[in-house]
């Protein structure tokens, strides 16, 4: 009887072995693409995520949602302003940001020009505030009760103020400005013009 062949069975455990190492690093290098490539997904989705205030301000639809206050209305009004100086838009940006803030205007303030003369004294604002390195770092609305409400020529008025934080480096400084809103015949407040107000 011969003694049974120690040398090929050792030969059969160590291929045996190698195959199952040689899967279980191919599984690990399947689960980590697999791990790779979901983590630079959620990392896409995130930076998309991200959205801008002129978009924020973009999305927003007054049509369907209209602010219910004057302060609320300055509100909209002071933060698509700060998107017009603050952000970097694009000529098709400026464009939608006119048209989104126009919404907010009494019929009176936007027939006072064309949507070109408009589009033309803003884009010259804006580029003069760049140039000149100046932003709205902040902006503070009158509280609710010191809004003034009354009743004049058959309208209902508002007036409120907005003192704007214009920096420029690290040096601020205040541009109180008053605000005067008319209530439409939808029940909306629309801006209908402002004013420097003394600080």
């Amino acid at each position: 009887m011969g003694r049974p062949n120690n040398k090929k069975k050792n030969g059969q455990k160590s291929i045996g072995k190698t195959i199952i190492i040689g899967i279980i690093l191919v599984a690990l290098l399947v689960s980590f693409y697999y791990y790779v490539s979901a983590k630079a997904d959620r990392d896409k989705a995130k930076e998309s995520d991200k959205v801008t205030k002129t978009e924020q301000m973009l999305q927003y639809d007054f049509d369907k949602k209209y602010p219910p206050s004057p302060k609320e209305v300055v509100k909209y009004y002071s933060e698509i302003t700060r998107c017009f100086y603050n952000e970097e838009n694009s000529e098709e940006d400026i464009y939608a940001l006119a048209m989104q803030i126009q919404k907010l205007y009494d019929e009176e303030l936007t027939g006072n020009q064309t949507e070109e003369e408009y589009l033309e004294k803003l884009k010259v604002e804006i580029a003069s505030m760049k140039q000149n390195g100046l932003i709205i770092s902040s902006y503070s609305i009158s509280s609710s009760t010191d809004v003034e409400y009354y009743t004049e020529d058959g309208h209902e008025w508002a007036s409120l103020y907005c003192v704007y934080g214009i920096r420029k480096g690290t040096a601020v400084r205040n541009s109180n400005e008053k605000f005067l809103l008319r209530k439409d015949e939808t029940g909306h407040w629309k801006i209908y013009g402002w004013t420097l107000a003394d600080n």
